[in-house]
C-alpha cells in the first residue's frame, strides 16, 4: 500500500491506496497556517493514522505548494509562505524515520491523471490547476517532470500571452510581478476582473451562476476568462505539444468553460489542426493526494 499526502494552504489531505489504486482510507484536517513546526506534526500524525489502518509500513509521497530547491534542500515558491526557506523534505523524513518523496502539488495532479485518470495511457500529460491559485505540472509516462531547478510546469507565474492594450501591465501578483497568468485565471482573478469591469464583489461561483441566469456582465466576464485561458494554453502547447491536457481545480467544473476552450485556443496554436484533448480531471479534488501516493509507483 501507499500513502499520499496533499499539503495545502487550508487543509491537509491523506489517502491510503492499495496496489490497484483503490482508496482504503482518507483523512482531512485543517492546515496549521503560519506554523511550520505544527505543520510537520500534523503531517506526521496523519501518516501515523493512515499507517495504523494499513497495518504495515508503507511508502509515503507528499505533494506541496512550491518546490524543494536542489542546491539547498529548502522550500521555495510556496504560496504557503511559512514553508519557504525551510528544509521541509529533510525534516519530515527525519520525523517519520524513513525516505519520503516530496513533489510539487501540480506535478502530483499530473501524475495522478496520467496513471489512472483523464490522461491515462498518454505519453505526455500537461495538467493545469485553476483554483485559488494557478499552477500546472507535467508527467511523462506517469512520472513527474520536475526539471533541473524543480520549476517545470510553473505556468501561473508567466505573463499572460498576447496581452491586449487593456491587459497591460496587468494586476499585481503576490510574487512581485505584474500580469501573471495567476492574476487573471485564478478564482480570485476572475472575481477581480469582474469587479474592475462591472463593479460589485461577486465570487467566481456567483459569476458563473449569474451567467447561467442570463446576466450580460457575467457572460462578458466569462468570455474574457475563456479567451485568456485559451491564449495561455496555446502558449504551452506550442512549446511541449502534450498528448493530453487535463484541467483541475474549481473552475474545471464549469462545463461552459471546458467546452469553449478548444475552439478558443486553436487560433493561437502553431499547427494546421489542433486536436489535443482538453479534459477535466477524472479524480477531481482527490487527484493531488492520489498523485502523491503514486510518486512511488516505480517501487
Amino acid at each position: 500500500m501507499r500513502i499520499g499526502i496533499d499539503l495545502g494552504g487550508t487543509k491537509i489531505a491523506g489517502v491510503l491506496l492499495d496496489q490497484n489504486g483503490a482508496s482504503r482510507a482518507e483523512i482531512r484536517l485543517a492546515t496549521p497556517r503560519d506554523d511550520y513546526d505544527a505543520t510537520l506534526r500534523a503531517v506526521a500524525g496523519l501518516v501515523a493514522d493512515l499507517e495504523a489502518r494499513a497495518g504495515a509500513a508503507t511508502s509515503i509521497g507528499i505533494g506541496m505548494p512550491g518546490a524543494v530547491a536542489p542546491a539547498t534542500g529548502l522550500v521555495k515558491n510556496a504560496n504557503s509562505t511559512w514553508l519557504n526557506g525551510r528544509p521541509f523534505a529533510a525534516d519530515i523524513a527525519r520525523l517519520l524515520g524513513r525516505p519520503v518523496r516530496v513533489e510539487n502539488d501540480a506535478n502530483c495532479l499530473a501524475v495522478s491523471e496520467a496513471v489512472d485518470g483523464a490522461g491515462a495511457g498518454a505519453h505526455l500529460v500537461w495538467a493545469i490547476i485553476l483554483g485559488t491559485g494557478v499552477g500546472s505540472g507535467i508527467a511523462i509516462d506517469g512520472r513527474a517532470l520536475s526539471g533541473r531547478s524543480r520549476i517545470a510546469g510553473e505556468w501561473g507565474h508567466n505573463p499572460l500571452p498576447n496581452p491586449r492594450d487593456d491587459e497591460r501591465p496587468g494586476p499585481v501578483c503576490y510574487c512581485g510581478r505584474r500580469g501573471c497568468i495567476e492574476t487573471w485565471l485564478s478564482g480570485p482573478g476572475l472575481a477581480a476582473d469582474h469587479a474592475r469591469h462591472h463593479g460589485g464583489s461577486l465570487s467566481g461561483e456567483a459569476i458563473v451562476t449569474a451567467m447561467r441566469a442570463g446576466d450580460g456582465a457575467a457572460r462578458a466576464t466569462l468570455a474574457r476568462y475563456v479567451d485568456r485561458l485559451g491564449r495561455g494554453i496555446a502558449h504551452v502547447v506550442n512549446v511541449i505539444d502534450p498528448d493530453a491536457i487535463v484541467v483541475g481545480g474549481g473552475l474545471s467544473r464549469v462545463p461552459e468553460i471546458m467546452e469553449a476552450l478548444p475552439a478558443v485556443a486553436a487560433p493561437h496554436v502553431f499547427t494546421d489542426r489542433f486536436e489535443t484533448p482538453i479534459r477535466p480531471s477524472l479524480h477531481g479534488d482527490a487527484s493531488g493526494v492520489r498523485g502523491a501516493a503514486w510518486l512511488w509507483s516505480d517501487g
